[in-house]
């Protein structure tokens, strides 16, 4: 049986279920759930409290106790808290009617946390919780609270009905007397007013009396409103023009009239709603023992296959391997998952992924990905050796890169080493080979989606290896590529598809482009330099200017030859061209960089950003930047060499205008992930 025509058929019995019920004569219920005030006090907890756990077991056992006896104290206490809470319904609903009315109070309360007050009045049932012995109380002549209807008796006939102001004074004052003589609860009507009163029944019999009396002045000042509320610490009064309570005797008297015609139907209905409710319960336990055998049938096959292939790694192995993941051994944190330094049995170093997303239900999915990317060797790919998929979580495991990420030498304070120019040349040569065999060199074409200095490794020679090119997600058959389940990092992703979502290798190549210009300016993308703006618009300006040299990182201290640098710093123009059919592949990349007869193109002019909104890396920031820049790009034109309000013109002029248009797209930090 298919889990979705299961769903469906469920789906079906339910609605089958639901219909019968309703049809049922006798079920008529109302738990009077409408809020009428909600309370929160000033005080707070500290964050680092366990107040939140003693608040959920207050409520845990008050509900046993309410399920018992329909209202209920309790109190708990810890060092240094307390917390006293209160439930009651009102005397006429019915036990079944109160459990959902206190379900209901409970349920909505919580939205005075973190405060250590709160009080909830429906027109069913009151809930409060605090951090004093309050059960005494009758009055609070600071959170007592009246609650007026807006609509006004007699408006519609053309003026205020003032027989009305009578009828709800005599109502009030006549249910507010017998509540208090009677017990605490009193419901009447007197000419079609309708009242009830009710007193906690924590409260005394004077102060039920003293708290009902005050209730009883205030609600009068709502005439002449339709309704009227009065919500005290020691009570509950509330007048209405419909019936809004229940009435025991009531429903007694109609009850012995009810005929044997009608209580024959009721048990019929009753019998047929068990037993259409048991056969769906069967049904459903069924299905659900199917489904799971099914799942089992599955992962033995998945199993099988995964013990028989070279990719096998044992959970324990890996756990022994990083000291039991051992914080001093982890190198780094990514987006999906922390990375471990490993060393196993045999001596080999290792890189151990611990994933965040890690799931029984896409293992079959994670195995077989896992299974062709490693597969993949290349001297620019960190190469994957496995996984680990039958402990508590899903490991992979890498080959060790032993000189850390590129950005450690690019942008930290304490450099761990001055890149030379011709580290950075064969950096980038290294890196362009790297992305191009994912696009064209191996079975499947490769977008990785996230080229950034963080994800380039550097091998003891320096060399550089791409990481994180991670499992790939099989298109459908029809399809062509392939591509990472990473989404990418603001700031390096192309505008085609931060917006549009269209996903080429273009989207690489942008990427790329972004990092050449780091690399060689030794700046972030997302960093503000004075008088120029973001690293891009520095860049495209001295290119402009015919000062591109300006641009290198001053760490060179001028060590690098002049020819080759503007080389580079063209075909990173180039690959960040805002069209992504102007931007070269990276097949071409590759032969700009590398073959020194090869002619460059003049890039046309990028999509400049404005820097009014780049902060100092704030987070939020970064965030908010997302929507912005999904509403400015919409303006984009792919056809052309800019967006749609920007003239072809290539003046330096024009950059005013582009950053209007595009206000925010580099208003991004590299820390902040889609």
């Amino acid at each position: 049986m298919h889990p979705s025509t299961s769903y469906s058929e469920s789906r079906k019995w339910v609605a089958v279920l639901i219909f019968v019920i309703r049809c049922l004569p006798f079920c008529r219920s109302d738990p009077r759930i409408s809020e009428a005030g909600l309370f929160c006090g000033d005080l707070r907890v500290s964050p680092n409290s366990s107040y939140i756990p003693l608040f959920v077991k207050e409520m845990e056992v008050l509900s046993q106790l309410v399920t018992a006896h329909d209202w209920a104290r309790y109190v708990v206490n810890s060092t240094n808290i307390s917390i006293f809470s209160l439930a009651q319904c009102y005397g006429d609903l019915s036990h079944n009617d109160c459990l959902q009315c206190y379900a209901a109070s409970r349920t909505r309360l919580p939205r005075c946390l973190p405060s250590v007050a709160g009080r909830i009045f429906l027109d069913g049932c009151f809930l409060r919780y605090d951090d004093y012995k309050f059960y005494n109380e009758s009055v609070d002549p600071v959170r007592d609270k009246l609650n007026c209807n807006s609509t006004i008796e007699g408006v519609d006939s053309g003026g205020v009905d003032l027989d009305f102001g009578k009828k709800v004074e005599e109502l009030v004052d006549g249910v507010a007397n017998s509540a208090a003589a009677g017990g605490g609860h009193a419901a009447a009507e007197v000419r079609g007013v309708f009242g009830l009163a009710e007193c906690w029944k924590t409260v005394s019999v004077d102060g039920c009396k003293t708290c009902l009396g005050k209730a009883s002045e205030e609600v009068k000042t709502c005439f002449p409103s339709k309704e009227g509320r009065a919500l005290n610490a020691g009570c509950y009064l509330r007048y209405s023009t419909h019936k809004f309570f229940s009435n025991p005797a009531d429903e007694k008297r109609h009850g012995s009239g009810v005929s044997r015609v009608g209580k024959s139907m009721a048990i019929a209905w009753s019998a047929i709603a068990f037993c259409m409710l048991s056969l769906f319960a069967c049904y459903a336990a069924y299905a659900r023992w199917n489904k799971r055998k099914q799942e089992r049938n599955n992962l033995g096959q998945i199993s099988f296959s995964y013990n028989k292939s070279n990719l096998q790694f044992k959970y324990e192995i890996l756990e022994k391997a990083t000291n039991y993941f051992d914080p001093s051994r982890k190198l780094g944190q990514g987006g999906a998952g922390s990375v471990y330094r490993g060393t196993l049995s045999n001596g080999k170093t290792v890189a151990v992924k611990r994933l965040l997303f890690s799931t029984r239900q896409w293992v079959d999915e994670f195995f077989n990905e896992v299974n062709l990317i490693s597969g993949i060797e290349h001297k620019n790919l960190v190469k994957l050796l496995g996984c680990s998929i039958e402990g508590p979580e899903s490991l992979l495991v890498y080959e060790f890169v032993p000189r850390g990420s590129l950005d450690q030498y690019l942008f930290t304070r304490n450099r761990i080493k001055i890149l030379n120019w011709k580290e950075r040349h064969n950096i980038i040569v290294g890196t362009a080979e790297g992305i191009a065999f994912l696009h064209g060199g191996c079975e499947f074409r490769i977008i990785h989606r996230d080229i950034k200095s963080s994800n380039v490794l550097l091998d003891e020679n320096l060399d550089p290896k791409v990481a994180d090119f991670g499992l790939v997600r099989c298109f459908a058959a029809d399809q062509t590529h392939l591509s990472t389940g990473i989404a990418g990092t603001l700031g390096y992703m192309a505008p085609e598809y931060l917006v549009k979502g269209q996903l080429t290798e273009k989207v690489d190549v942008y990427s790329f482009g972004v990092l050449v210009l780091e690399i060689v300016c030794g700046r972030k993308n997302n960093s503000v330099k004075e008088d120029f703006g973001s690293l891009i618009q520095t860049v495209w300006k001295l290119y402009k200017a015919h000062r591109l040299t300006d641009s290198v990182d001053p760490c060179l201290e001028g060590h690098f030859p002049a020819l080759e640098t503007s080389k580079l710093l063209k075909t990173g123009l180039l690959c960040v061209q805002a069209s992504a059919t102007l931007r070269p592949s990276m097949s071409e990349v590759v032969r700009m960089l590398t073959d020194e007869n090869h002619d460059i193109p003049e890039p046309n002019q990028p999509p400049f950003l404005s820097t009014s909104t780049v902060s100092s890396g704030s987070a939020r920031s970064s965030y908010s930047f997302t929507s912005n820049a999904v509403r400015k790009f919409e303006e984009f034109d792919p056809s052309t060499d800019s967006f749609g309000m920007l003239s072809s013109s290539e003046q330096l002029e024009s950059e005013e205008l582009t950053q209007k248009q595009v206000q925010g797209f580099h208003d991004s930090n590299t820390e902040a992930r889609s």
